[in-house]
């Protein structure tokens, strides 16, 4: 199976395409074939999987349709018909399939076959290293084998790079037996050294100190892991635990629970790492084995919306009912996918009924006002950002940002003395962020106030951040402003290489080219800028360039200045 981690399965199923002879007699509905392709090469799962179904009537025994039909169906959640496509793959002669096996295993765990899931990980079955040694000794846990199983668990931690691996499934299956104390030993280090574990191991193991009657330990641990800062998630389980309520071990309720756990644990290991597909395809069987799996789901979702795939990330964040601690993350999830699908209004409404129920939660007014800013709703994003420094209370440093798009929402509204006040107190907060310290020192420079303090703000921004071609265009037209055109020349032409078809980069060259009487030269780059879509006001501007003359324009305007010379800067 490491052979499937270093390439996607889209690379396996072109490679088995290759492999696989066409018999004489096989009639391929092409159309259908090329249409399935097309649709696999852009992760369209849906489509796909309708249009490798369509090709398999016509040739039920093609193990390339086959594959990419299991593939697709994977994609969408659909194991009834990937598991079929499965069987009928693996009865075909040649080569095995590892797409077709992990779905047959899945199957089996599904039905808690645990002796056959012995039989194929002992076997011809090739899930991965880690994968198979992990679900056997789940397999033996599942049937009352306890002792085979942590055996088979401590040998998985004595192999490199598998350790924490090992020793966290070890604990979860001594806690799904009641073994509370064995199962802390592990989490809380004393028995294998410390192993890191993800967010829902700390749940996990706030649950087993909880049936240890260690409530206190348990809220210790949620603290130090998570801070104080509210949670939804966090929350529920505090509360509970300071009502000094005993709070069962679910975490893993079962072996089959225990197996959904193993590829869970995997795709996070692989998340970011390895092809997207093949991390969501482990996710897909973790949910299938455990469909009330909060974080499986929530990562398949993230994977869906990675891969481009909207609709379906969509209905997977839709899966969390209102009254599940999960339910925020998810809705704020589901309100990204609904914007990526164009509905912008609809992903307003959503997140805005959410601000209502949960508007004591700094993340959600966050969001609230990004989204609005992103829509151009700077008056109301202005208001969800005032609402989330307000449950901020402290000015952090880490809050800089708020006060940063509190001020853009200002200044986009024409409002700049409060802008001009977020913008200083985001840089109070972090004095070296490149982008504050642009966007101020644009903004003054724009309004010909307190250059001299702005091209300094600028010059700091470059300096922190150097290939980014916005902070490089806001140095030059600072320069420009102060009729420095020569020393604009050269880094304008920087911030052109950097940004080459951002309107107001192209106009700003071709200003700057006009002013250092290289006039042929300024009329082109104004003729590109208005091919990439300027605002009106610009692009009324441009064309007025265009017909007079930068210089009567700037006349116009009253903001011409005369040209200081390069040797007056001491260049």
């Amino acid at each position: 199976m490491r052979q499937i981690m270093s390439r996607s399965l889209t690379a396996l199923i072109l490679a088995a395409s290759l492999a696989v002879p066409v018999r004489a007699e096989e009639k391929i509905d092409s159309g259908a074939y090329l249409a399935a392709r097309v649709a696999e090469t852009e992760n369209d799962f849906r489509a796909a999987a309708g249009w490798y179904g369509k090709a398999i009537i016509a040739d039920e025994g093609n193990a390339q349709l086959l594959e990419g039909a299991i593939l697709a169906e994977v994609g969408i959640g659909d194991f009834a018909l990937a598991i079929d496509a499965a069987k009928l793959r693996k009865g075909l002669e040649g080569d095995a399939s590892q797409l077709a096996e992990l779905v047959l295993f899945a199957d089996e765990a599904k039905r808690e076959d645990y002796a056959a899931i012995i039989a194929g990980a002992e076997g011809p079955r090739d899930m991965g290293d880690l994968a198979n040694s992990l679900v056997t000794a789940w397999a033996k846990v599942g049937e009352g084998k306890m002792s085979e199983a942590l055996d088979d668990f401590d040998a998985v931690t004595k192999k490199k790079g598998y350790e924490a691996f090992g020793y966290y499934h070890k604990a979860l299956a001594l806690a799904s037996v009641g073994d509370f104390e064995g199962a802390d030993e592990i989490l809380s280090g004393k028995a294998g050294g410390t192993i890191t574990v993800m967010r829902r191991g700390v749940f996990a193991h706030a649950q087993i100190l909880s049936q240890l009657e260690r409530n206190a330990d348990a809220l210790a641990l949620l603290e130090k892991t998570f801070g104080t800062a509210p949670d939804p998630v966090v929350d529920a389980v505090r509360h509970r635990l300071q009502a000094g309520e005993p709070i069962p071990f679910d975490t893993v309720r079962s072996a089959r629970d225990g197996m959904a756990e193993v590829f869970f644990t995997i795709s996070t290991a692989l998340n970011g790492e390895a092809d997207a597909v093949y991390t969501l395809l482990h996710l897909r069987i973790a949910g299938y084995l455990r469909p009330d799996h909060p974080d499986a789901l929530l990562m398949t979702a993230d994977v869906l919306e990675r891969l481009g795939q909207h609709d379906l990330a969509a209905e997977a964040f839709a899966a969390f009912p209102p009254e599940d601690p999960n339910y925020v993350t998810a809705e704020v999830g589901r309100v990204e996918a609904l914007r990526s699908q164009g509905k912008a209004d609809a992903a307003i409404e959503a997140l805005q009924t959410l601000a209502r129920s949960h508007g004591d939660l700094l993340g959600v007014q966050f969001a609230l006002g990004d989204l609005l800013r992103s829509e151009d709703r700077f008056d109301e994003a202005e208001v969800a950002y005032t609402a989330a420094l307000d449950l901020a209370k402290a000015a952090k440093s880490e809050n800089w940002v708020l006060y940063f798009y509190r001020g853009i929402c200002h200044e986009q509204s024409n409002d700049w003395a409060p802008a001009e006040a977020d913008f200083r107190k985001a840089l109070e907060l972090n004095p070296t962020q490149p982008q504050v310290l642009n966007y101020l020192g644009y903004g003054l420079v724009d309004r010909g106030e307190k250059l001299d303090e702005a091209l300094g703000m600028i010059e700091k921004a470059v300096a922190a951040d150097p290939e980014q071609g916005y902070i490089i265009d806001s140095l030059a037209w600072a320069y420009f402003k102060l009729g420095r055109y020569a020393d604009a020349l050269e880094p304008m032409e920087k911030a052109s290489l950097l940004e080459p078809v951002d309107p107001i980069v192209t106009d700003h060259l071709g200003d700057v080219y006009w002013m250092n009487d290289r006039k042929m030269e300024a009329r082109f780059q104004w003729r590109r800028a208005l091919s990439f879509e300027p605002t009106e006001v610009d692009k009324t501007r441009i064309l007025r360039k265009l017909e007079l003359g930068l210089d009567v324009v700037m006349t116009e305007e009253g903001t011409a200045k005369p040209p200081v010379k390069a040797a007056e800067n001491g260049n």
